[in-house]
C-alpha cells in the first residue's frame, strides 16, 4: 500500500485522522473523547481543518461540535446532519448528498450510499439526521480511499468500484450493528480493493468480528490490522 505522502492514523472504532500531502488534517467520524479505543495521547485534538461525518450516531459524531467550534473546522456531512451541526454552533459547513462531489482542502470528496440508520441523540430525543453514507476521498496525489461508514454490504458497491475504483477501503467488520467479516468479504468481491483496513470492531464486547477472520475469507486482498493510534504513510 503506497499512500504517497498521506498519513493515516486509526483512532479506534471508525475514527481516523488523515493528513494530506499538503499538510491539511482531516478527521473522519470524530468520536474521540469517549472512545475507549482511542489512545489518551490522541484525545486532545491539536488541529482539525476538516471533519467528515458518515452519520449522526454518537459513536461517529460525539466530538464533532466541540472540535469544529474549537478549531473552526469545516464540517462535511449529509444536508440534515449539517443543519443540526449548525444549530449547535458549528460555523463552517460543507453539506452535500449522495452522488455529489465537492473539493475541500485539496481533497475531492464524493458521498456514496450506505445501508444503516441515522438518528441523532439530542438530549433525551432522537432527531432526524438524514441518511447514513460513505465517502470516497481522492487526494491530490491520485490516491483514493473509501470509508464505508456503518453499513451492510449492498450490491451497488459495484457502482463505487466502477465509478471511483478506490484501491484502499475502510470497512466495518464488527457484526451486530454493521457487517461481520462474512459480509465484508462479499463487499471485497464487489469493490475489488487492493487493501482493506478493518474498523468498527472490538470497541465493545458486542462487536465480535476480527480482522483475521476477514483475511481468511479474502486471501487475495491485503487486510491491514491497525492498532489504535498507529499511523501508516
Amino acid at each position: 500500500m503506497n499512500l504517497k505522502g498521506i498519513k493515516l492514523t486509526w483512532l479506534g472504532h471508525s475514527a481516523f485522522r488523515i493528513e494530506t500531502p499538503e499538510g491539511k488534517r482531516f478527521y473522519v467520524d470524530p468520536w474521540i473523547g469517549g472512545n475507549p479505543m482511542c489512545p489518551d495521547s490522541e484525545k486532545n485534538v491539536q488541529r482539525a481543518d476538516v471533519l467528515i461525518c458518515t452519520h449522526g450516531h454518537f459513536d461517529h459524531i460525539a466530538d464533532a461540535v466541540d472540535v469544529a467550534k474549537k478549531h473552526d473546522s469545516v464540517a462535511v456531512g449529509i444536508y440534515e446532519l449539517c443543519l443540526w451541526l449548525e444549530k449547535k454552533g458549528v460555523k463552517q459547513l460543507a453539506p452535500m448528498n449522495k452522488g455529489g462531489t465537492q473539493t475541500v482542502a485539496d481533497v475531492k470528496i464524493t458521498m456514496v450510499h450506505a445501508v444503516h440508520s441515522c438518528g441523532i441523540l439530542d438530549g433525551d430525543q432522537i432527531v432526524y439526521g438524514g441518511e447514513a453514507c460513505g465517502y470516497v476521498l481522492e487526494f491530490s496525489n491520485g490516491v483514493k480511499l473509501y470509508h464505508a461508514g456503518d453499513t451492510n454490504v449492498f450490491s451497488d458497491m459495484t457502482i463505487i468500484r466502477d465509478l471511483y475504483a478506490p484501491k484502499i477501503a475502510m470497512l466495518p467488520i464488527g457484526d451486530r450493528f454493521t457487517m461481520s467479516p462474512c459480509e465484508a468479504a462479499y463487499a471485497c468481491k464487489l469493490l475489488k480493493p487492493e487493501t482493506v483496513i478493518p474498523m468498527h470492531f472490538g470497541t465493545f464486547p458486542l462487536l465480535t468480528g476480527k480482522p483475521s477472520e476477514l483475511q481468511a475469507l479474502v486471501p487475495e486482498v491485503k487486510v491491514v490490522e491497525l492498532k489504535p493510534g498507529q499511523t501508516i504513510s
